[in-house]
């Protein structure tokens, strides 16, 4: 406790040293609030700029998916390697120990699974339940295009609101129907209107041609989905690929979770993602990390 006489009186003012005031470089971030910034750092490398975040959510509209039937045996020994984790609220309580200091994009929005029509969805976890988790994110399904599209711009809408209210960012997650081409038309188109209506984060797919204006035009960073499970040399060209287009980070599951060797994989995607490695080096190291 600091005593009212007997102190040293203070005399470090660097007089001639102009004040600092970094700018938070995070692509479109500088303007919030302090809290979300230091929300958003956890999940974004200072360093690298980046991030690899570890999707394990399937099981909310999909059930028991292929390499989640036990998350204790398969993406507990994956944690360590990942920026973020992505998953409900059921899983993160009952399977992920509050030990490893992740940070969870924390799934939010729910209403329909495979067996029905899917995108039918709502607020599926509301803003203090997001807080008693310590969730660095909420996610929110948007159908752009689709037949529930204005229901899910509200639903993100309400979801970006209570964020700002707490200082807790949404990650607006772009949906692509049946009927939608995934070309960089639609998912420049989707992801600027997840966006401009508040997003903080963008998660939507990579496509071959146009990427780099899919990124160029959408003023906050792009997360890209990893999809379906494709050979692990592939799902490496396509982190780097969109890497090398202006993607701030992948969220990939099954090209993780289901390779024949997760935490091989998972770590060569680290090294394009942070490290810049080509597809070579990383898929090198992919087949050099599965032998140990």
């Amino acid at each position: 406790m600091a005593e009212a006489t007997g102190n040293i009186d203070a005399s470090s003012f660097g007089i001639d040293i102009p004040v600092s005031n970094p700018v938070y470089e995070l692509k479109g971030s500088n303007n919030y609030d302090w809290g979300m910034k230091d929300r958003l750092s956890r999940v974004f490398n200072p360093t690298s700029g980046h991030t690899v975040m570890l999707a394990f959510d399937h099981g909310y509209i999909m059930g028991p998916t292929s390499g989640l039937e036990r998350i204790d045996l398969s993406i507990l020994p994956l944690v360590n390697h990942a920026d973020c984790l992505m998953c409900t609220r059921g899983i993160l309580r009952s399977c992920i120990p509050p030990v490893h200091n992740k940070p969870i994009a924390l799934r939010c929005s729910a209403g329909s699974t495979v067996l029905t029509e899917l995108n039918d969805e709502c607020i599926g976890v509301e803003i203090e339940d997001a807080l008693r988790l310590n969730a660095s994110m909420m996610a929110v399904m948007v159908e752009v295009g689709g037949k529930y599209e204005a229901l899910t711009i509200r639903n993100l809408s309400r979801m970006i609101e209570t964020g700002y209210r707490y200082g807790v960012p949404t990650l607006g997650v772009t949906a692509v129907g049946r009927d939608m081409a995934r070309d960089a038309r639609y998912l420049g188109m989707a992801s600027r209107v997840l966006a401009e209506n508040g997003a903080q984060v963008v998660k939507t797919y990579y496509c071959e041609d146009g990427f780099e204006t899919v990124t160029a035009g959408c003023p906050v960073p792009i997360v890209v989905a990893g999809g379906k499970k494709i050979p692990e040399r592939d799902a490496l060209n396509l982190a780097y690929r969109a890497i090398d287009l202006g993607a701030a980070g992948v969220d990939m599951g099954r090209n993780i979770f289901q390779a024949e060797h997760p935490q091989a994989m998972i770590q060569a995607v680290r090294a394009i993602v942070h490290d810049s490695q080509t597809v070579d080096v990383a898929y090198e190291m992919y087949n050099d990390l599965k032998d140990t």
